[in-house]
């Protein structure tokens, strides 16, 4: 039997502690992530975390990085082989994947600010890069690229968000609802294309 002592004694450090509060987030909701909690789930005292988070806000400031990082790995994989309506499905669908599977995690995404943070920006930036990158295909101008990739972000978020809060209460399948909507978008992503 471990001690409580000998717990204490096992070695920390920055991702070990977010690994801790990632669980509880997915497991019980961000709300219910503390310091206290995520202490008591690596079996250490509350003090022992401020060697490798500052506050609670870091903590879930880190959450946060972390979130959008596996979004947009997620959907960078998943677009690769693929292009057209597909590459809008692929991404479209990865996200909801990780919303689905990591509700907590992705609950952070929205809980940090990013404004004045130079790297939550960049990791923002980053996936509406990635969603960009899935629109090559599309004979779109720069600018229309950036502000369709903007709009399948805000498409997506906006409905994994309702979802999370069993906020689709009507009787038809929701997946049919989810591709209903990425036809849509693709159908307004074509029509922004140029004329040869």
């Amino acid at each position: 039997m471990t001690s409580a002592s000998t717990t204490e004694r096992t070695p920390l450090d920055h991702d070990t502690v977010v690994d801790a509060a990632a669980q509880l987030a997915d497991i019980h909701g961000l709300d219910e992530v503390t310091l206290t909690s995520v202490a008591k789930q690596l079996g250490v005292r509350q003090p022992a975390l401020y060697r490798h988070v500052e506050s609670y806000q870091d903590l879930i400031r880190s959450l946060s990085l972390r979130g959008r990082k596996l979004l947009a790995d997620s959907m960078a994989a998943a677009a690769i082989g693929v292009a057209g309506d597909d590459a809008v499905a692929a991404v479209g669908h990865a996200w909801r994947r990780v919303a689905s599977e990591r509700p907590g995690l992705y609950a952070a995404t929205d809980r940090y600010p990013c404004t004045g943070d130079d790297e939550l920006q960049a990791a923002v930036n980053r996936i509406v890069e990635v969603i960009a990158m899935s629109l090559t295909s599309f004979d779109l101008d720069p600018e229309n690229r950036v502000h369709a990739a903007r709009t399948l972000r805000s498409a997506f978020h906006g409905f994994s968000h309702i979802e999370l809060c069993d906020g689709h209460p009507h009787k038809l399948d929701i997946d049919d609802t989810f591709d209903h909507m990425l036809q849509l978008l693709c159908a307004g992503i074509r029509h922004q294309q140029r004329v040869s």
